[in-house]
């Protein structure tokens, strides 16, 4: 539940949301919240707690830093030196990243699907999914609109990023779960519902943050 409640499915949901919502320069901010703030804590104090009450049987347990070995993470410190030297990418090359970014939202979508388990609903879960619901719906996107207020930044990037942290638990959870031994189908519980009630508090504050952020 420390999880499920801690870390916003930014980029499954977060990206496609955002985009279709605020445009596609929305894209960069799911992309820069998830690189470089939700997968470092994700990946580092995550693992911690997810070691801590679950059971790690592997005989070459990985370090919490493991994950800076995954390309994402490669892929886009290269493009951040890129940036910061001012080096202007290809037409050719802009090109074939655009054409291979079309398929990124459905997919998104499709495996974000696939992890939704309505047979793990259950009513002795209930107890324990309504304070994540709580922190997820209300507490977070409230304590995150309430800290862009003073960010020296344009309002539709405050509005985005709130936004985002409004998003469900993420989906990715699920398989630290099985990997630690942790209660899956409980966990499954909490992405369902809090997906399922994100089709109406995402609508929501997206009304709120239109009015306090781009009025």
């Amino acid at each position: 539940m420390i999880l499920a409640a801690a870390f916003p499915n930014v980029t499954y949901l977060g990206l496609p949301v955002l985009e279709q919502t605020f445009g596609s320069w929305a894209r960069s901010v799911a992309i820069q919240m998830d690189v470089f703030a939700t997968s470092p804590f994700l990946f580092t104090i995550g693992i911690m707690i997810v070691r801590h009450y679950g059971v790690d049987d592997s005989t070459n347990p990985k370090s919490t830093l493991s994950f800076l070995n995954a390309p994402p993470f490669w892929a886009a410190a290269l493009a951040v030196l890129l940036n910061l030297n001012a080096v202007i990418a290809p037409d050719w090359l802009l090109g074939t990243l655009q054409k291979l970014s079309a398929a990124v939202v459905p997919l998104m979508l499709f495996s974000l699907g696939l992890a939704l388990s309505w047979k793990a609903i259950k009513i002795k879960n209930i107890p324990y999914v309504l304070p994540v619901v709580l922190i997820k719906i209300l507490i977070m996107p409230l304590f995150a609109a309430i800290v862009a207020s003073y960010l020296p930044m344009p309002g539709q990037f405050k509005a985005a990023a709130v936004m985002d942290m409004a998003m469900p638990s993420m989906v990715l959870g699920v398989i630290f779960c099985d990997r630690y031994k942790l209660d899956s189908a409980l966990y499954a519980m909490t992405v369902t519902v809090t997906t399922g009630l994100s089709l109406l508090s995402l609508p929501l504050w997206h009304a709120v943050l239109i009015h306090e952020f781009l009025k």
